[in-house]
């Protein structure tokens, strides 16, 4: 259904996501001065700006089959392509083979997103259409598409809710928590926020090994989580099988293994930066709303064009936790009509790499911080 807007409820829209922004993108200094404001007065505006914005944005929802059909050619395609030229390239060089390494995965990325599109019935008008190609490329992301859909429905209803944490999301302690912990506690804490375990081996295990079995919150959901987890493990065996035989062992690890683990590592990063931001949004209920965590706690990471092709402009992310079904071809389209959208949570590529040390989630000053900033607040008693 098309929901269509009045135009002073359109100015009403704008003025409030002007204020907001201009909140929100006050630089850290000023934000704790400004947060019991924000937090008593402004907060309860921004979610009634962000219900405006989920009853607007539906209109763009409406797949096209053609386009939908052209991008998914293209996407497998071009992976296919570029995964037989890194193979054919190992006759003449490992480093010539290498250089196709980065752009494939690029290619299995946007295969994984439109994995995700189809989990939101968003590529597809079909439910059954989005499904069976959803399960398809299950086998060449290595996830099971029916359990991962249904861990990451949970996210959307939960992200930014403090009282909901752990399932299809990064773990994110808040500063009183952490300061709770054992030292053990702390020790694997810091740990599993390295850089080198986030976007390293992280994406390596979550992909080649976690993704084998059902979440333990779904095994003993009944026989369809692990029908989907094992069915997916079939097909995967199948593709590896099978090309393993086409190109021989050696050469399919040596071609697919990099490209692979260079896409989860890319995955995993985009999820990072879409939601662990300086100034994203965590809350108990009854402030915490799925509008407003929508709106506050998802980023626009406004990347340059050849990676938002590559990346399915997912990184109009505020926008797809708003209105997930929104194919991810029309969600410019968003931004074109409504710029003033293109402001809240804006992170560029640059900005985005000083998300890394952000770590715990500071409930006083409403904002993430690196454990850094915890020794400096701690050192001078704040």
């Amino acid at each position: 259904m098309i929901h269509d807007c009045h135009d002073d409820g359109v100015e009403i829209v704008r003025v409030g996501v002007w204020a907001i922004s201009a909140a929100i993108m006050t630089d850290a200094s000023k934000h704790a001065e400004l947060d019991p404001l924000f937090a008593n007065t402004n907060l309860a505006a921004s979610a009634a700006v962000a219900r405006e914005w989920a009853k607007i944005l539906p209109k763009y929802r409406e797949p096209s089959h053609a386009r939908s059909v052209l991008e998914l050619l293209v996407t497998a395609g071009g992976f296919a392509g570029l995964w037989f030229m890194s193979w054919a390239a190992l006759g003449v060089s490992s480093w010539l083979s290498l250089l196709t390494v980065l752009p494939a995965a690029g290619f299995l990325v946007r295969l994984f997103m439109i994995q995700h599109d189809c989990g939101h019935g968003a590529f597809f008008r079909g439910r059954a259409a989005n499904d069976w190609v959803g399960r398809v490329i299950g086998a060449l992301t290595l996830t099971p598409y029916d359990v991962w859909r249904r861990s990451h429905a949970i996210h959307h209803a939960s992200s930014g809710n403090l009282e909901r944490r752990g399932i299809g999301d990064i773990t994110t302690l808040t500063v009183q928590e952490y300061l709770a912990l054992s030292r053990w506690r702390r020790l694997r804490y810091r740990l599993y926020r390295n850089p080198i375990v986030m976007f390293g081996l992280g994406p390596a295990c979550l992909f080649l090994f976690q993704h084998r079995l059902p979440p333990a919150c779904f095994m003993r959901g009944g026989l369809q989580p692990w029908l989907s987890t094992m069915a997916t493990n079939a097909a995967i065996a199948l593709v590896i099988l099978g090309m393993m035989w086409l190109v021989g062992v050696e050469p399919f690890l040596l071609v697919h293994l990099p490209i692979t683990l260079l896409a989860a590592s890319i995955g995993v990063w985009l999820f990072y930066v879409q939601h662990q931001f300086g100034e994203t949004f965590w809350a108990n209920a009854p402030v915490w709303t799925v509008h407003n965590a929508a709106l506050r706690g998802s980023s626009h990471y406004d990347l340059p064009g050849p990676l938002r092709w590559f990346t399915a402009n997912i990184g109009v992310h505020h926008v797809h936790h708003l209105c997930s079904r929104i194919p991810f071809y029309r969600l410019p389209h968003v931004l074109r009509d409504h710029p003033e959208l293109g402001v809240i949570g804006r992170l560029t590529l640059l900005q985005s790499l000083g998300c890394v040390p952000l770590v715990l989630w500071d409930e006083r000053h409403q904002r993430l911080i690196s454990f850094g900033d915890l020794r400096r607040s701690s050192a001078f008693g704040s």
